[in-house]
Order: structure tokens, then C-alpha cells, then sequence
């Protein structure tokens, strides 16, 4: 009798999971059509915890309001702190302002500098991430948490092993990265060999809204924008 009961409940938990494929399309399906009308535009990861006195706070507000003039939209995770930042910079310059909204149990609550068809809610992280990668231009990430460096490390990763075409990558605060930076080079690179010396080039390290432009610039003086997958 357990064994059926046990049975039972697998067969349950196999459905489960296969109905949950219904549901994961639908937020693709959604994200990709509200996605592909947004144009160009570039993502500013960091921290929901950064109060607006913070200074990464009205840094973030700067350098959206310079991406915007430079004719860019931006998007962010469209929470309070560097994402409410990053939006609210690109909202007050009158630029695309997009939030990508994740169920979560702490934290996370829309800020109020999204434009309103441009405000999209996801269960799946994995969903959302997609989102990020395939319609930005580049990535700006400013001092955050765990939610900031899987941002950070998935991009690099698929730009490392040619799953995504190259973009820009540009860490913002050389007081918060510098660390994680000379990690990367000592131990990474330098005691275990575990990444190659041109990996090093796949990022920027600045501490201002020009050299973000700048760098963004730079890159796409002689590119098409388009999706990058």
C-alpha cells in the first residue's frame, strides 16, 4: 500500500512538472513580443537594498539619464534601490524606462519610473535572464548581491564559450570590484589557471558616468544594434 502511495505521488509530481511547461512558454512568449518593440537598450544591474542617499544610488540615476541621451533605452530589474535608480534616471530624461519584475519573497516590489507597457512580471529567473541577454546592448553593473553577480557571471560565461555574441560588460565602483577583480586575476588566472588571459578583456572597470558612454560608445561606433541571439 505505501508503495502505491509513493507511486502515486511521483506520477503527480511528473505531471506537475510537465504542466509547468505551459507556463514557462507563456512568460517566453510574452517577454519575447513585449521585448522585440522596446529597441535599443542597455541593462543597469545592483543591489534592491541601496537607499537613494547612497552614492551608487544617484550615480546609477546619472549614468541612465547620460544612456539615455546617448539613445539608448534602459532596462532594469524593475525593483526599489539601483533598479528604481536606473529607471528612474531613464523616466525623468524621457527615455524607454523597461522593469523586469521577479516574484520573490523579500525585497522585490515595483518602482514607480516604468513605463506602463513596459513592465513585465516573471516567476522563472531563468526566464527573466533570457530577457536581459537577448535585448540588451550591454550591461552596466553597480555594486550588489548574489541577484548582481549571477547576472554578471551568466553573461560573461556566455560570451566566453560563444553562446552570445560580445557586449559590452561594465562594472561600475572600483571600491566594491577591485577584489573580486584581483580574485579573478590571482587565482583564477594566475594560481589555478582556470580562465585564459583574454578573459580578462571581456569586462571594464570605471567609476564614471563618461567612461560608461564612452566604452558603450566605443563599441557600437560601427555596429548594427540587434538582439544579441
Amino acid at each position: 500500500m505505501r508503495k502505491k502511495q509513493h507511486h502515486k505521488g511521483w506520477n503527480e509530481i511528473k505531471t506537475n512538472d510537465s504542466w509547468a511547461i505551459f507556463k514557462i512558454m507563456g512568460e517566453f512568449v510574452n517577454g519575447f513580443e513585449k521585448m522585440s518593440k522596446i529597441g535599443p537598450c542597455v541593462s543597469i544591474f545592483g543591489s534592491a537594498r541601496t537607499n537613494p542617499e547612497n552614492k551608487y544610488y544617484k550615480l546609477t540615476e546619472n549614468i541612465s539619464r547620460r544612456i539615455v541621451e546617448a539613445g539608448y533605452g534602459v532596462i532594469t530589474g524593475g525593483g526599489p534601490g539601483i533598479m528604481e535608480a536606473g529607471n528612474k534616471g531613464a523616466h525623468l530624461s524621457g527615455g524607454t524606462s523597461v522593469g523586469l519584475n521577479i516574484e520573490l519573497p523579500f525585497e522585490q516590489h515595483d518602482n514607480p519610473y516604468i513605463d506602463g507597457d513596459k513592465n513585465l512580471d516573471f516567476d522563472y529567473f531563468f526566464v527573466r535572464k533570457v530577457m536581459f541577454v537577448k535585448y540588451s546592448q550591454g550591461f552596466v553593473v553597480m555594486p550588489g548581491g548574489f541577484g548582481t553577480l549571477d547576472e554578471l557571471f551568466e553573461a560573461l560565461t556566455l560570451i566566453q564559450t560563444h553562446k552570445i555574441g560580445t557586449f559590452p560588460i561594465i562594472l561600475v565602483g572600483t571600491d566594491f570590484w577591485e577584489g573580486l577583480i584581483d580574485w579573478i586575476k590571482k587565482t583564477l588566472l594566475g594560481t589555478f589557471s582556470n580562465i585564459s588571459p583574454d578573459d580578462l578583456d571581456l569586462f571594464h572597470l570605471v567609476d564614471t558616468e563618461d567612461e560608461v558612454i564612452t566604452i558603450l560608445d566605443n563599441f557600437y561606433k560601427e555596429s548594427r544594434l540587434s538582439p544579441n541571439f
